[in-house]
């Protein structure tokens, strides 16, 4: 009797395989909307995409898929400029814009915001300027 147990929980953990993209496991207890953001360069938006495209519910999760299903939207991932193709890009683009000497090439070689955001409060610990905070600005007088 304990054998015929012990067979079933095994079988159940042979069906129970990780859904697996481009070498990144798909975590198992979140939603496929969710989940898939897992994935470099796949946000919420392409994420509900693809999933109205492989006519897959957004509640569902990974192991809820059928094989059929999974590839659907493995090809669609597949067919996307993700993970270390889009890092790859990216950090092209910030090369090309710091060898022209753009501005906003400069910005990024120093390390400062690049988008005309303020640095004199914001931004202080990228550049090591962090400051204590002040108080109330008067001098404390020992007491003799």
């Amino acid at each position: 009797m304990l054998s015929a147990i012990i067979l079933v929980i095994n079988n159940d953990k042979a069906k129970h395989k990780k859904m697996r993209i481009l070498g990144i496991t798909i975590p198992e207890n979140k939603r496929l909307e969710i989940g898939l953001t897992s994935i470099y360069g796949v946000g919420r938006v392409s994420a509900q995409k693809m999933l109205t495209m492989a006519h897959v519910p957004f509640g569902a999760k990974p192991k809820d898929l059928s094989p059929e299903e999974e590839t659907l939207i493995r090809k669609d991932i597949e067919s996307m400029k993700v993970e270390g193709d889009l890092k790859r890009t990216i950090a092209g683009n910030i090369k090309r814009l710091k060898d022209i000497k753009s501005y906003r090439g400069t910005r990024h070689a120093r390390r400062m915001p690049t988008r005309g955001q303020r640095t004199k409060t914001n931004s202080r610990t990228v550049r090591g300027n962090v400051r204590k905070t002040m108080g109330s600005g008067k001098r404390k007088t020992e007491k003799t």
